[in-house]
């Protein structure tokens, strides 16, 4: 047996004694010391040599990853330590920092139920340290925290230990203001970190040291001798008294939940179905012997295996053989493998328990987001990403015959990342693959021709808008081609409120099957509709929702599938520029139908449907929304004017400034088809001295000077006419 097989002979073990399980995932802005501080971990329990830790970077096992010396997808691994006289299971995920691959953290965060924000002591508090804490607040994951690269304050910064402790205590300070505005109300007070309550470690995961309170009272040891021997840089010393791997696992095993603590707490959040129904109970409690009951928070396509899904388990247990039901298939597949992933490798297992990380084989076209279960239960809340896909490249087979394999390969893709989106132009036959940013698509376009050997061509960079409206618009008749079918249609803008409610998951996505939750008719009369117009909520598709509002009209019933397909193809091509619809409500009056189901086929009551609800649309006026995203950048202050000078060419917007020792900090909101080309323009702005960040902002009005013009390059791009049609187009 090899050592891998052995480990998880005894992770097999420790599984079912719950109160020795944690499951948690390290997080942080990108270069804080995710992976190597995971190195640590997994050189203690026995996986690599402690003195290959901190440069083996063993969870960044893919070429680019090693390459790009980033992490670009989050990596799974089960490791048994053994602590105190007992023996302890971490499931632990290393997920990315860099905001193009933020949908691996969103993911992730579903899967554990505490997580280890690491911060560069230098840098502090990042945009992604923010989003990645929030992200995790919101799937309840309670935070402790390691304080990465103190070294550099003391022999970089020269820091005194007075000005060191203030550097911290701010970092401190503003991770707990962080908590305050997300946690969850009646954990706010235990969920705050501070060095006292033994929530924060400080240290460096390259040196391998680490201390808080807990291993000070342990060892003896006291903060100044600590700061005396970085001083000398006693590296071994340092190693010998402080281990980082001791610190931060004692943290992690004291201060975050086990399975069945935090489930308690978590399936009211995640979960809307009965909590008092027997699946309900067995997922509160984490009941081993429960229905089996897991969500899918990552697909793997392994060229052996096929599609591996990467489960967490909240009930029950599953073995080789079993039937498991897909809720979105609304099918059975059987398991035809059990496994843990210790890294690169995935290690066969004879079961996976409740309140465990584990990975299945035989599950056919599985997704993330997936409920899984032994028989059908009410589906999981979808997993919702923080950051959207906004820009686009086209992509073809340059050798024709290799089309059928890049479908393939695209498919497998956007499975493994559902923040990659991908679809093709029906018009043109061309690919088109929306991804969170530049370095996402370059990772895709590597997969692609280096991973897989097919040759493409790509396009540049194309920015994704949406349409939206500025008003509200009149009622439409629309009419069937045959004359024989009538519908009584009108638009209005969504209130912001209700878009939050659709963006928060609190209104889910898609068509409503049967009557309309009450849940559902409280949040959108809480938000200011009337209650009838609720319980007529037929859809919800992007941001956008369907309400019928018709009284006793005959054979509604039988065409409302395809009045909803009307609907949907509707808000994914708008009528300005065929871009995606953001924030609309459509409501249906009346209708007069035909008796004949024959004369209301989709030939007839699609266009009847979709006409109107594009003429009542462009009645109200139709409007650009382009992409932002918040930049954030740290340059010499000799540099902040050139700085400002490009963001204002690029229609940058200020947030905020402050000087931060020599260094200025500007935090500006540019939109995103400003920033293709970005990192060579503030190179020579600042003569490479600036280092800057950013993140997604979310979308805001394209100012109408430029929308004429965007809209004819968006329409000539597309092959569509350049000039946009008029509402009397679209009426009879």
């Amino acid at each position: 047996m090899t050592k891998k097989e052995v480990m998880v002979e005894e992770i097999e073990k420790i599984m079912e004694n719950l109160d020795q399980v944690r499951n948690i995932a390290i997080v942080a802005h990108v270069d804080h010391g995710k992976t190597t501080l995971s190195d640590s971990l997994v050189a203690r329990a026995g996986l690599i040599s402690k003195q290959l830790a901190g440069q083996q970077r063993v969870l960044d096992f893919e070429e680019q990853e090693q390459k790009r010396g980033i992490t670009i997808k989050s990596a799974d691994i089960s490791l048994g330590f053994h602590y105190e006289g007992k023996d302890y299971l971490i499931n632990l995920i290393d997920t990315p920092g860099h905001v193009d691959f933020g949908g691996h953290v969103t993911r992730a965060m579903r899967a554990v139920d505490g997580v280890v924000l690491v911060v560069d002591a230098v840098e502090g508090i990042m945009p992604q340290t923010e989003t990645v804490l929030r992200q995790a607040l919101k799937e309840r994951a309670k935070p402790v925290v390691f304080i990465n690269k103190v070294d550099r304050l003391i022999n970089e910064l020269r820091l005194s230990s007075e000005d060191m402790m203030k550097k911290l205590a701010k970092v401190i300070a503003g991770i707990n203001k962080i908590i305050s505005a997300n946690a969850p109300a009646e954990y706010k007070k235990d969920w705050l970190v501070s060095v006292e309550n033994g929530k924060v470690a400080i240290g460096s995961a390259f040196q391998k040291w680490a201390i808080s309170i807990d291993s000070m009272k342990k060892s003896g040891i006291t903060f100044q001798k600590i700061y005396e021997l970085v001083q000398q840089e006693a590296k071994d010393e340092l190693v010998k008294v402080a281990p980082v791997d001791e610190v931060i696992l004692q943290m992690v095993v004291k201060n975050l939940p086990d399975p069945k603590t935090a489930q308690a707490y978590r399936i009211p959040v995640l979960w809307r179905g009965d909590l008092e129904s027997e699946e309900g109970k067995a997922m509160r409690a984490c009941d081993a012997n429960g229905p089996a009951i897991g969500v899918v928070f990552g697909v793997v396509s392994d060229e052996h295996a096929g599609e591996v899904a990467v489960v967490r388990f909240f009930s029950g247990k599953v073995v080789k053989g079993d039937q498991l039901y897909q809720a979105s298939k609304l099918k059975y597949g059987r398991v035809q493998q059990v496994s843990v992933y210790m890294g690169p490798d995935r290690v066969q297992a004879e079961k996976i328990t409740a309140g465990n990380i584990g990975a299945l084989v035989g599950l056919k076209d599985i997704y993330v987001g997936e409920t899984i279960s032994s028989k059908p239960i009410e589906p999981f809340e979808q997993i919702k990403h923080y950051s959207e896909p906004v820009v686009t490249k086209s992509i073809e087979a340059v050798n024709p015959k290799d089309l059928g394999k890049l479908i393939e390969v695209l498919r497998g893709i956007s499975k493994e990342d559902p923040t990659l989106k991908v679809e093709l132009n029906q018009e043109t036959g061309e690919h088109l693959i929306r991804g969170m940013g530049e370095l996402h698509l370059e990772i895709v376009e590597y997969k692609i021709q280096e991973e897989k050997g097919i040759k493409i061509k790509t396009s540049p960079p194309i920015v994704v808008y949406r349409e939206t409206l500025t008003g509200n618009g009149p009622v439409i008749e629309g009419k069937s081609p045959n004359k024989h079918n009538k519908f009584y249609i009108k638009v209005e803008k969504l209130p912001d409120n209700m878009v939050e409610l659709i963006e928060e998951g609190k209104i889910p996505v898609g068509r409503v099957k049967g009557k309309v939750s009450q849940n559902i008719v409280d949040e959108l009369m809480n938000a200011g509709m009337d209650r009838e117009e609720a319980k007529g909520l037929w859809d919800v598709y992007g941001t956008n929702i369907f309400i019928d509002a018709t009284k006793g009209v005959q054979y509604l019933n039988e065409v409302q599938e395809l009045v909803l397909q009307a609907f949907e193809e509707a808000m994914k091509k708008g009528p300005l520029a065929q871009e995606l619809v953001s924030g609309v409500k459509v409501t249906l009056l009346d209708a007069t139908l035909h008796e004949d189901n024959v004369h209301r086929g989709p030939a007839q009551i699609i266009p009847a449907v979709k006409r109107p609800i594009y003429a009542s649309m462009l009645k109200a006026g139709v409007l650009l929304l382009e992409p932002k995203q918040k930049i954030l950048i740290q340059v010499p202050h000799d540099y902040s004017g050139a700085v400002l000078n490009l963001v204002n060419g690029k229609r940058g917007r200020l947030l905020g400034m402050e000087q931060d020792g020599d260094l200025t900090k500007i935090e500006v909101v540019v939109p995103v088809s400003e920033t293709f080309g970005f990192s060579n323009d503030i190179r020579s702005a600042s003569q490479g001295r600036a280092i800057w960040y950013s993140e997604y902002f979310g979308y805001e009005q394209l100012p109408r000077d430029l929308i004429q013009k965007v809209v004819s390059q968006i329409r000539e791009r597309k092959g569509i006419p350049v000039e946009p049609p008029k509402a009397e187009d679209f009426m009879e």
